[in-house]
């Protein structure tokens, strides 16, 4: 009789041992991620909505295997207090830790709005242009707007100078980028925008930017003066900074700059080229007329241009020609006799 009850007791430990093993392993396979999906699914979690009832929709949208134990398992990790409410794109293949980083973080759905991607070498003008066809905002009231605009203290903008000739005082300051902004987004808030990206991105330049900058005896206004030639004239990166030293090199010696770019920016739509009437037009931009810097940049400056302009390359060079062969490069020369053949050798290449 006791080996009966024995057996049977080993036969019910070795029932429940298996039946547990058997619930470990229907949780742990409820918990694995669903098979992949590139196609995202949209996940409404608005404010006071229950743990049990997200969990049923991941379910319902294919986020995950089981709402129930997925309900648990949230309670096992103590998670789900700091769940943020929104709308969210979940993709079918992320595992349920994945799915409780991204309710921690409040990863939701963007709301629809205004995006713009500002180019570089963008004059204001075309920003404002860009933003009205694009969105409809009036570009006139853009510029107004960009014209009595009072950078804060401490920022780079704050140090534009008091000049009648700028053309336009935040020409250059707005940071090229793609922004987003909410639908009611006004232009105020559009500019603050750019303005602080061009701060931010300042702080990617080396350490000693300012130093260097201060030794050469240049504000932060001229370098970005330098900088916005640069972008306007040079496309392959590894020029900028010999174009740079060209500029820098010009400047020292009184030398006019005799930058098309200047010129061109007298219009209010880029010329396929300039006739000869075009650089006798009097203007303070027009570095065929004047010595020195422009009154400000002519268009805005990438970050490339503008690390260009506070550390140009030390060479003799005094003159740049652009090569006539498609590939928008330059060649230089240090006298002007070998400028001249430099655009004989230009021309030549234009006429195979």
């Amino acid at each position: 009789m006791k080996r009966i009850v024995l057996s049977g007791l080993i036969i019910i430990i070795f029932l429940m041992a298996g039946a547990g093993a058997g619930l470990a392993l229907y949780v742990v396979k409820a918990l694995e991620p669903m098979p992949p999906s590139a196609e995202a699914q949209r996940i409404s979690f608005p404010p006071g909505t229950g743990v049990a009832q997200l969990a049923l929709e991941l379910e319902q949208k294919g986020i995950v295997r089981n709402a129930r134990i997925f309900t648990w398992y949230l309670k096992y990790k103590r998670e789900g207090a700091r769940f943020q409410a929104g709308e969210y794109d979940m993709t079918p293949g992320i595992s349920p830790d994945e799915i409780i980083g991204q309710l921690n973080r409040g990863e939701t759905v963007k709301e629809a709005g205004l995006r713009l991607t500002v180019p570089e070498g963008f004059t204001l003008r075309q920003i404002a242009e860009k933003l009205e066809a694009e969105h409809g905002m009036d570009s006139t009231a853009f510029l107004q707007a960009a014209q009595s605009y009072k950078a804060a203290e401490g920022t780079v903008g704050a140090s534009i100078p008091e000049d009648a000739s700028i053309r336009y005082r935040l020409e250059g300051y707005l940071f090229p980028e793609t922004y987003e902004w909410k639908k009611d987004a006004d232009a105020n808030e559009m500019i603050a925008s750019m303005m602080q990206e061009l701060d931010k991105r300042l702080a990617q330049l080396p350490q000693d930017w300012k130093e260097v900058m201060a030794q050469r005896n240049l504000t932060f206004h001229q370098m970005l003066t330098i900088a916005s030639l640069i972008e306007r004239e040079v496309v392959v990166d590894e020029e900028r900074p010999i174009v740079s030293g060209i500029i820098h090199n010009r400047l020292k010696q009184g030398m006019p700059l005799q930058i098309d770019a200047t010129v061109q920016y007298l219009f209010d739509k880029q010329r396929e080229r300039l006739l000869f009437q075009d650089l006798l037009i009097e203007s303070p931009y027009n570095t065929y007329l004047n010595k020195g810097l422009p009154p400000g940049p002519i268009a805005s400056p990438s970050l490339d241009s503008i690390q260009a302009a506070i550390y140009p390359a030390e060479t003799n060079y005094l003159f740049y020609v652009t090569k006539k062969d498609g590939t928008r490069r330059h060649l230089f020369a240090e006298t002007f006799e070998q400028h001249n053949k430099n655009i004989a050798e230009s021309n030549k290449t234009g006429n195979p």
